[in-house]
């Protein structure tokens, strides 16, 4: 078995497990980074989102092997700083999470979005925030988006 070689939130990461295992459980399991959560198991509902080369994507059924080469994110590791990024002070500010399960999901998912796209409408939002929030606090989510793209987006 050969060694899948990636990075974690800007540090070295070597896997030498089986390549099929799901790049959730080597970032829970491995690196003990369990700020991403395990939902579905099957990519719909959002909460293991974790952004591979910037793009978001659901890390429960995407394969250690996909991400050889790749620059993974987790939440753990949006802000090098160790700060709060504008999504994240968004978030609190308009007081998203209800249960908090598929915070670090969207949080994921919406920090990507504005990354490419700095001042979405509602429409836009809606059909990029593909995540599934049990609570329904999509209003809320919408909102805080909103908030972040005025406090500068990913870089505010």
């Amino acid at each position: 078995m050969t060694d899948i070689e990636f990075t974690v939130n800007g540090l070295p990461a070597k896997a030498g497990d089986d390549p099929d295992m799901p790049l959730l459980w080597y970032l829970r399991d491995r690196m003990m980074l369990t700020g991403t959560k395990f939902g579905c198991g099957i990519g719909a509902c959002g909460a293991c989102t974790v952004h591979v080369d910037g793009v978001p994507m659901r890390s429960c059924s995407l394969p250690l092997e996909a991400v050889a080469g790749a620059d993974v994110r987790t939440i753990e590791g949006l802000s090098p700083e160790g700060g709060q990024t504008a999504v994240q002070a968004a978030w609190i500010k308009e007081q998203v999470p209800q249960c908090g399960y598929c915070q670090s999901g969207m949080i994921m998912a919406a920090t990507a979005l504005l990354a490419d796209n700095p001042d979405p409408t509602d429409e836009e939002i809606d059909a990029a925030m593909t995540n599934i929030c049990r609570c329904g606090t999509y209003p809320r989510i919408r909102k805080a988006i909103k908030k972040a793209a005025q406090m500068g987006g990913v870089h505010g």
